[in-house]
């Protein structure tokens, strides 16, 4: 390991610029000449739009211009797609409404775009909104997933609100295991609807230049280039390559900002029209209703068992709420990225799984930390600690007793993933050591001579990340393939410049590729910079999302730099008249094998831009770009274990201890990984315990649009974390790395869920409130006990 490569705890590049106010975020960039819009939203979470009449709002001081959804579609304007074509029952087609960029016709929900006000300061554009009138036709909102197939049609052409109807798996088998079994554990749950809330609200600056034709997005995107293609092929809003997409600094995207939205595209298509360059920032309000939500399953789940406690079968039905309009990945969410891990870490013969995906009156519903993996491992995890109970059990034995063993991989699973390598018993093994899992009786009975209630929960999961390979998500219906590219270009000094297709907006990228390069050129750390997030300046690239950044962009980027060693090595026998084959590459230098006799990289890369001496058939330069598509996911896997403390008379939950053990293959920098881990904890554990999007049932309004009512979790909610580390190295990328950004978030809520349930005596549903934890421990055995 050099000082500064791989495996090293390197401080961030990127930290310098941001603890010192010098990040440049969307917000920070003003365009010479910049109007300001506003949007005008649906109070309504269902209704038809009689009129919008425009007038006074024109009139108003400052103002450029108001459009409507009827002047986009005069303009013939493309609407927002979902690039994710899933097959249902029978080969049935997924039913996609349209999805204008701003409503026609009919609003479908509190928040909906209905119109743009543009004039030449925000507080001007905010003022003319309230002087758009809207003449609206009030209809039943639907917003209960239990009911919503029989509902008012959010889509007037989609019978039933149904997007699709999907299924996954040998039905007749399971049925058959299921009907032969010894023991069967029946659950039926909830997996609360999330308000993604990152530190940055969305932003956008639309800006046309008449004298080239360019268009230029500023936006706060996770993959700039996914959005130039989407914008350009289905918006039309410009050609693809008169269309530059810039994503600068991004505070936080957690999923959110993968998608493309309507307000940064009717930025781009106003500053067209009305000859201004167009700014919009989010406020937060305009956040919790309109950025993609996440989550939002309600399942019934059977899990069968013989005498001897192996898993024989699982059954799952899913209803997954879509929210008004399919977003950009939103199909995969319950689908591919949800039925495919319902095997988790262990060896269940028979599974199948069936997903009802349906519309309703809310903010669409998409991909948010973990996107189905989360909802997966909840369920699971959640079924196999009550199956525990039920049979009398330790939960952590009946884990062990059906977990995939080393000698197993690869491992083919009845849901369609092959997992390539892992050992689930050496992350169990660790978390049970280091949470002293062998001494919790004692806590327990300590706990209790204070009249507090303890409990311990596990929960191990797996997740697919990478997302890849192009030719298989092709089949199950992406749009666009998943590879990764990246260019490595050296300069005359010998410094290195490094262009993703990835993004950074967290994760440390800039830091984490200059320690690959470094270790993979021997360049030295500080001489290296990373470069991403304009799509003129990067290759194209699929973005950042499903922790594949490192695992499919840092492969890519891997690859460009073993080209680079080959170009180099041909330059240095040449330069040292020997032959190709006897030169070795290390550190940085090329050395003729058993002599003294060498060239640094440095002088390799000189030679090639100065080539006085050079080989004949050789071009100069020193610059490589590579293109990587995986041959597999990369899975990721681990064990949480939670212990809390419950106070009985108030149903306060106190997370008293918190060990997460991960295998997430080689580890280019312990430090960030840590701080993934801890970022994706905290939001599981709000999650279980204080996140939760809810609507009014009757009229659809937002009752938690505010921080007031959505609760976030804070620093004294959470504990100090115990994390650790097992490895198993990634059998097929050149790094051996799978990805850790999600795991936290993955494995988090049904270890603290366990934990309470455990301690209280039943299981309480998500998020686990005071008033929750107390209505169960006063109807518990546990309780009655206790008292």
């Amino acid at each position: 390991m050099t000082e500064h490569g791989i495996g090293a705890r390197v401080a961030r590049k990127e930290d310098k610029r941001f603890i010192t106010g010098h990040g440049r975020y969307t917000d920070d960039i003003n365009v010479p000449g910049q109007a300001y819009a506003f949007f005008v939203r649906s109070p309504l979470a269902h209704a038809r739009i009689n009129r919008v009449d425009t007038a006074a709002a024109t009139a108003a001081p400052g103002v450029i211009g108001v459009l409507t959804g009827a002047d986009v579609a005069a303009a013939g304007v493309g609407g927002l797609i979902c690039g994710w074509a899933v097959t249902g029952k029978g080969g049935a087609a997924m039913k996609a409404g349209a999805h204008p960029i701003l409503a026609h016709q009919k609003a479908r929900y509190v928040g909906d775009h209905v119109a743009v006000v543009v004039a030449r300061t925000y507080t001007q554009a905010r003022d003319a909104a309230e002087l758009v009138e809207v003449d609206y036709a009030e209809l039943p909102a639907v917003i209960d997933l239990a009911t919503a197939r029989d509902a008012t049609s959010v889509h007037d052409e989609i019978e039933r609100n149904t997007v699709y109807e999907w299924e996954l798996g040998d039905q007749a088998a399971t049925d058959a295991a299921l009907g032969n079994a010894a023991h069967v554990t029946t659950i039926e749950i909830t997996n609360n609807r999330l308000i993604p809330n990152a530190m940055e609200p969305r932003a956008a600056i639309g800006q046309y230049d008449v004298g080239t034709g360019q268009h230029t997005l500023y936006t706060t995107s996770q993959n700039p280039h996914v959005a130039r293609l989407v914008i350009s092929a289905f918006v039309g809003l410009a050609a693809e390559h008169q269309l530059r997409v810039v994503a600068p600094d991004v505070g936080g995207g957690f999923g959110s900002k993968i998608f493309i939205y309507a307000e940064e595209c009717v930025c781009l298509w106003a500053s067209k029209k009305l000859g201004v360059p167009i700014k919009w920032v989010a406020e937060r309000t305009e956040s919790f209703l309109a950025d993609a939500h996440g989550r939002d399953h309600v399942t019934k789940a059977s899990l069968a068992m013989d005498a001897d406690g192996t898993f024989t079968a699982l059954k799952v039905h899913t209803t997954a709420n879509m929210g008004a309009y399919l977003s950009t990945f939103a199909s995969s969410v319950p689908t591919y990225l949800y039925g495919t891990l319902l095997a988790g870490q262990y060896k269940t013969p028979a599974i199948y799984c069936e997903v009802d995906a349906v519309y309703t009156n809310t903010a669409p519903v998409d991909a948010y930390r973990g996107a189905g993996r989360p909802e997966a491992t909840y369920l699971i995890e959640t079924l196999v600690e009550t199956a525990a109970r039920e049979t009398g059990r330790d939960p952590a034995e009946l884990r062990r007793r059906n977990l995939i063993q080393p000698g197993d991989f690869p491992y083919q699973t009845p849901v369609a993933l092959a997992y390539d390598t892992g050992n689930y018993e050496a992350h169990l093994d660790t978390a049970l050591e280091l949470a002293d899992y062998n001494g919790f009786p004692a806590r327990k009975a300590e706990a209790a001579s204070r009249g507090k209630l303890r409990g311990i929960g596990l929960s191990c999961y797996i997740e697919a990340c990478g997302l890849a390979p192009s030719q298989v998500v092709g089949s199950l219906g992406a749009g666009v393939g998943l590879w990764e590219a990246g260019k490595v270009r050296f300069s005359v000094t010998g410094k290195l410049q490094v262009f993703t297709g990835s993004h950074s907006h967290g994760q440390g990228h800039e830091t984490t590729f200059a320690q690959v390069m470094a270790s993979k050129l021997g360049v030295h750390y500080d001489d290296i910079e990373v470069f991403h997030g304009d799509t003129d300046q990067t290759p194209m690239g699929m973005g950042t999302y499903g922790s594949r950044s490192l695992a499919v962009g840092g492969s890519a980027l891997a690859n460009a730099a073993d080209k680079i060693i080959e170009k180099g090595r041909r330059i240095a026998a040449h330069l040292l008249e020997a032959s190709e084959r006897d030169i070795d590459f290390a550190n940085g230098r090329f050395t003729v094998r058993g002599t003294n006799r060498e060239k640094t990289i440095g002088e390799v890369v000189f030679a090639a831009y100065v080539p006085h001496n050079y080989p004949e058939d050789l071009e100069p330069g020193m610059e490589e770009t590579a293109f990587y598509d995986p041959a597999n996911f990369t899975f990721p896997a681990g064990t949480y274990v939670c212990e809390v403390e419950v106070e009985p008379d108030t149903g306060t939950v106190e997370i008293v201890k918190f060990t997460a053990v991960d295998d997430f293959g080689k580890v280019v920098n312990p430090m960030i990984v840590e701080g993934q881990v801890h970022g994706g904890l905290a939001q599981g554990i709000g999650q279980a315990m204080l996140e939760n999007a809810v609507y009014d049932p009757a009229s659809g309004q937002l009752l938690t649009g505010s921080y007031m009512d959505y609760c976030m979790p804070r620093a004294d909610d959470v504990p100090s974390f115990d994390v650790s580390t097992t490895e198993t190295a990634c059998t097929h990328n050149p790094l051996g790395v799978k990805g850790c950004g999600e795991a936290g978030a993955i494995g988090s809520p049904p270890a603290l869920m366990n934990a309470i349930a455990d301690a209280v005596g039943t299981r309480v549903s998500m998020p686990a409130t005071p008033e929750k934890v107390w209505q169960a421990i006063h109807g518990s055995a546990v309780a009655q006990a206790a008292e």
